[in-house]
């Protein structure tokens, strides 16, 4: 079965058909979720906590200011850390991002890129020079160790999911999906290159997905809800 990537150029997504990818995952962050652990629960790609109650401290660390404005070019060093980071709540594909290895501004420039309606995470390399975010929610800084309470379904159209943080390892399955319009993609990490990917399809019809506890993220676009099966 061939494989499709989600490529943007010039803030413009298309489902593109690439060659085989290993199917050997990293281990960047991933560490997985029971099955048990978030039985009846539903992930919306939001990082969770271990259930503690809100403290002062845990309420000011929510209303601390966001690590980046969503609309804004960064340069990766100077106005931006190195590391992973999370934006959340955007909705019709109407966020942006862009990784680019300098700030020329042309094709060649571009080393990763995105339109996400949803979740997103994003690894910025030290080896980056710029990143770019236009029409996006503020992004956070994500530790990459943090424990959630991973969820055994998602939303279809939710974006990105944390595997062991966000959604819980195991086989899901989406139904009701027409015409090629529900798109899913395991992934090795969060750099969005050919070589992040795991494994991915466009699905007409029923879908069914086992994801690996080894696996990094896992990404929805168009499906209907996912709920493990």
């Amino acid at each position: 079965m061939g494989m499709k990537a989600k490529v943007a150029l010039g803030a413009v997504v298309g489902f593109v058909v690439i060659g085989a990818v290993s199917a050997n995952a990293g281990n960047d962050g991933k560490n997985g979720g029971s099955d048990g652990s978030g039985s009846g629960s539903s992930a919306s790609a939001g990082q969770h906590t271990d259930g503690q109650k809100d403290t002062g401290s845990a309420k000011a660390a929510k209303t601390k200011k966001a690590a980046l404005d969503g609309d804004g070019e960064y340069r990766v060093g100077s106005d931006v850390k190195p590391g992973t980071y999370r934006t959340t709540g955007n909705t019709d594909d109407m966020c942006y991002w862009e990784r680019a290895k300098d700030a020329k501004g042309e094709m060649d420039s571009l080393l990763a890129n995105d339109n996400v309606s949803g979740t997103s995470y994003v690894t910025v390399k030290p080896t980056d020079k710029l990143f770019k975010s236009s029409g996006c929610a503020d992004w956070e800084a994500v530790d990459p160790k943090a424990k959630g309470r991973p969820a055994s379904s998602m939303d279809g159209d939710g974006g990105m999911f944390k595997v062991g943080t966000d959604i819980a390892p195991g086989t899901y399955r989406s139904t009701g999906n027409a015409d090629d319009s529900c798109y899913w993609e395991r992934t090795k990490d969060a750099e969005h290159g050919l070589n992040s990917i795991i494994a991915n399809n466009n699905v007409t019809g029923s879908a069914v997905v086992t994801i690996s506890a080894t696996d990094a993220y896992f990404k929805s676009a168009g499906c209907g809800d996912w709920k493990k099966a």
